[in-house]
C-alpha cells in the first residue's frame, strides 16, 4: 500500500506543480515538498494531501494493529490476559468511531518564538492511523493508577472521541528510531532512539526535540522524540513537553 501512496503523493504534487505556474499575485516560484516521512503512514487509515504550502493529513481514527479495544467481530481484536487492564478497560470499541480527524500542517515547518502547552484531545496524528494525546487524563489530572491500567498492550485506549496513544506503542516502536506520527505543530516525533547516532539523544529541549538528520531527512531538521525517561516505573509518555512549533487545530 506504501507505493500505491507514493503514486497518489506524486501526483498531487504534479497537480501542484501545474496549477502553480500560473500563480502570479505572490511572485513566489518556490514548490513545496512533501517529506518522505509521510511515506510511513498507513494509507488504509490516513490520507496526505499537499496544497500550496501546506500539508492536509486526514485519517479514520482507527489503528492498524491489534487491539483489546476492537469489538470482537474484527480480525484485530485481541484479547487481554492483564487483570489489571481487565478491570480498569475503557468504555468503548474502537469500531464506534466513524468520523475523520483532520490536521493541516505547513510542508515546512518552522519553530515559533516561545512555546505553548499542549491543550486535552488530539495533539498529533500516528502513522497507524489513531491520534496521540498528551499525558494528561483531564484538566490538570495526570497520566495515573488506576487509570492507566486500562491502557493496552500498545499504551492506548477509546476516550471522549477515539482511540488515542499515551505512551510508548510497542505495536510498532519499542525503544528505537521508528516514526511515531506528526504532532499538530507540523514536526515528526520519532521513537527513543535517533538515526543520528544510534542511540538515545542527550541534546534534547524541554519538549523532547532536537536538530539532526533523520532516516527520512539527509538534511538536518528539528524533530521531536520519545524521551528516554520511565513514567510511573513503567511507561514512556509519548509528548509530556511543549509545542515548540506553532500548534494547528486537529478537527475530529
Amino acid at each position: 500500500m506504501k507505493e500505491l501512496k507514493t503514486v497518489i503523493l506524486l501526483i498531487a504534487c504534479a497537480l501542484f506543480v501545474a496549477c502553480g505556474d500560473d500563480d502570479t499575485s505572490t511572485g513566489d516560484d518556490e514548490v513545496a515538498t512533501l517529506s518522505e516521512a509521510f511515506n510511513e503512514f498507513d494509507s488504509d487509515n490516513v490520507t496526505i494531501m499537499l496544497d500550496g504550502s501546506n500539508v492536509i493529513i486526514e485519517s479514520n481514527g482507527h489503528p492498524n494493529h491489534t487491539s483489546p479495544y476492537w469489538s470482537t467481530s474484527s480480525d484485530l481484536y485481541v484479547t487481554s490476559d492483564d487483570a489489571n487492564f481487565n478491570q480498569n478497560k475503557a468504555p468503548g470499541e474502537i469500531d464506534n468511531y466513524n468520523g475523520t480527524t483532520t490536521l493541516t500542517v505547513q510542508a515546512s515547518p518552522t519553530k515559533a518564538s516561545s512555546s505553548s502547552a499542549t491543550s486535552l484531545g488530539a495533539i498529533g496524528i500516528a502513522v497507524s492511523g489513531a491520534v496521540i494525546y498528551n499525558d494528561q487524563e483531564g484538566p490538570n489530572v495526570p497520566l495515573e493508577f488506576p487509570t492507566a491500567y486500562s491502557l493496552d498492550y500498545t499504551g492506548a485506549h477509546t476516550g471522549p472521541m477515539t482511540y488515542h496513544y499515551h505512551i510508548e506503542p510497542i505495536a510498532w516502536s519499542e525503544d528505537d528510531d521508528e516514526l511515531i506520527g506528526i504532532i499538530a505543530d507540523g514536526f515528526f516525533l520519532y521513537g527513543r532512539k535517533c538515526t543520528s547516532t544510534g542511540t538515545h539523544p542527550t541534546d534534547l529541549d524541554e519538549s523532547g526535540g532536537h536538530t539532526s538528520v533523520t532516516e527520512h531527512d539527509t538534511n538536518e531538521v528539528y524533530h521531536y522524540h520519545i524521551e528516554n525517561e520511565i513514567y510511573l516505573n513503567t511507561f514512556y509518555i509519548l509528548f509530556p513537553g511543549d509545542y515548540q512549533g506553532t500548534p494547528n487545530a486537529i478537527s475530529q
